[in-house]
């Protein structure tokens, strides 16, 4: 069983690092141009997300993952290397759980919080929410390079890591680490669901009221552009959050099981361990589908990714024509 899982993870892997880097590429040039209708804090925000979702990739998928399936005994199984790489891919994780956060706040705020909507959803304002959240996340998992040993020692050389069996009984770590997880990703799943069920009570009850004033509930019918703009912001942020609610469920799912249960994964029967399995496949497919979201909600981004696709097509075809004449 735990074989046949192991090559549908080679597999699954494998295709997440092909598909997950170009459609994260996209994303970042797509909305750098700033040509989507959006406005700039919004698009910092998401090319922050894209950047991050990149960068899990690479690491998850790329220098982790198919690095086990593919080369094994390479240079980045060297211990201060892979120590190096658990470290990366933990704070791009955490990037990228938190970048969602900060995003679905700023929606929040402009939606709901008029007065401070002026101030706070400003490009510049931005840029300091995801620099500070960026270095942050960083220098809070550094400890995690400490956390790791040698799995083996060739001719004086250390290779592979393993967590040092201190960490699951001094109190330190084991304090470090429940605050690790309750900061990612438990808190933020929590504020996300927070943050989208306000911003759509506000909505709901902001449009009967403009509904009232402006004469819909007796049956006219007339266009709303303020709220017409709500609603492709509510429906960018909600597809958004709830990718990520959906995606990450059956992790935290199996977190909860794990500590509550006080289970080993090590010692885990065929079902728990393809439970953990899941739960880390969807976390990581959720780097993948926000750029197919933006192109499922965003006409503009739609517009967009076909001048970029069709660019490299015409330039050639350009080419060719002035080579022939």
């Amino acid at each position: 069983m735990r074989e046949t899982i192991y090559t549908v993870l080679q597999i699954y892997y494998t295709i997440i690092g092909i598909i997950g880097v170009p459609v994260n590429l996209v994303a970042i040039v797509i909305l750098s141009r700033g040509k989507c209708g959006l406005s700039t804090c919004t698009t910092r925000y998401l090319v922050a997300m894209a950047t991050a979702d990149l960068l899990v990739i690479i690491t998850e998928a790329i220098l982790f993952r198919i690095n086990i399936y593919y080369f094994p005994g390479s240079f980045l199984h060297l211990t201060p290397v892979c120590s190096v790489i658990h470290v990366l891919l933990r704070a791009t994780t955490h990037c990228s759980v938190w970048f969602t956060v900060t995003f679905s706040f700023d929606r929040f705020v402009a939606i709901c919080c008029q007065k401070l909507k002026t101030k706070y959803c400003t490009g510049k304002t931005a840029a300091v929410v995801l620099t500070t959240t960026g270095i942050l996340l960083c220098l809070k998992n550094v400890p995690f390079y400490f956390m790791h040993e040698p799995a083996l020692i060739i001719d004086n050389v250390p290779w592979y890591c393993t967590v040092k069996p201190n960490c699951f009984t001094d109190p330190g770590w084991v304090g470090f680490q429940w605050f690790d997880t309750i900061l990612t990703p438990l808190l933020p799943f929590g504020l996300i669901l927070l943050l989208n069920a306000l911003t759509v009570r506000h909505i709901l009850v902001a449009s009967r009221v403009r509904k009232g004033l402006r004469g819909q509930s007796k049956g006219e019918n007339h266009s709303d552009p303020e709220m017409e703009s709500r609603r492709k912001s509510v429906i960018l942020l909600i597809t958004i959050s709830g990718s990520f609610i959906l995606l990450w469920l059956v992790y935290i799912i199996n977190f909860l099981y794990y500590n509550i249960r006080g289970t080993n994964t090590n010692d885990y029967n065929d079902s728990e361990y393809m439970l953990g399995q899941a739960g880390v496949l969807l976390r990581n497919l959720s780097s993948c589908t926000n750029t197919f979201i933006y192109g499922a909600t965003q006409s503009k981004f739609r517009e967009q990714f076909r001048s970029v696709v069709n660019y490299p097509v015409t330039s050639i075809i350009q080419l060719m024509n002035k080579q022939k004449k």
